[in-house]
C-alpha cells in the first residue's frame, strides 16, 4: 500500500493523537510519535480517539528527534508551522515523504524550522485564527497528498 509518513513532534492531547491514529488507518500512512509524549500510550481517551482500528496502524516510537533522523534519514521531510511562507498545497508530494507536525501548544521547535527552511509549509488562515486542530491539519495535508499522488482510490 502506497505510505505516507505522518510525524508527530511531542504531541500532548490524547485525542488528537488517536484521531491522526485513525486517519493513518484509514489511508495507510505511518505514524511517528517522537518522545516526550504529554499522554500515556495506555490512556483511555487516546485508545477511545482511535476506536478499535490500533491494529490497523503501524505506530512508531521515537525517543526524540535525534532517534528519528537516526531511524528514518531517508525520504523528504515537510514541516508544517504557521511561520511557513509555501502554501501546503503547492508541494509536490511523493511516496514516502515525511509531514512533521509539531506539538499542539507550541508547533515545531525554530531548531528544525531554521535546519529546513525550503520544506516549511503552512496552511492558510485567516490571520485572526492562529491554527487548526492537530488531527485536522494532519487530515488537510494527507489528503491533498494522497489526492496529488493519485491514491484516492483507497475508499
Amino acid at each position: 500500500m502506497h505510505n505516507f509518513h505522518i510525524v508527530l513532534v511531542e504531541p500532548e492531547i490524547p485525542p488528537n493523537t488517536g484521531n491522526v491514529a485513525r486517519l493513518c488507518a484509514g489511508t495507510g500512512c505511518v505514524l511517528h510519535l517522537i518522545k516526550p509524549l504529554g499522554f500515556s500510550v495506555d490512556d483511555r481517551y487516546l485508545k477511545r480517539a482511535g476506536l478499535d482500528y490500533w491494529h490497523l496502524v503501524d505506530v512508531r516510537y521515537h525517543e526524540g528527534w535525534d532517534d528519528f533522523q537516526q531511524s528514518c534519514p531517508e525520504g523528504r521531510k515537510f514541516f508544517l508551522s504557521t511561520k511557513g511562507t509555501r502554501s501546503y498545497h503547492e508541494v509536490a508530494y511523493q511516496p514516502g515523504d515525511y509531514l512533521v507536525f509539531g506539538k499542539e501548544t507550541k508547533g515545531l521547535p525554530d531548531s528544525l524550522l531554521e535546519q529546513w527552511p525550503d520544506q516549511v509549509v503552512r496552511i492558510p488562515l485567516r490571520k485572526e485564527a492562529r491554527s487548526l486542530n492537530l488531527s485536522n491539519a494532519v487530515a488537510v495535508v494527507v489528503f491533498e497528498a494522497l489526492r496529488q499522488t493519485g491514491y484516492l482510490h483507497l475508499v
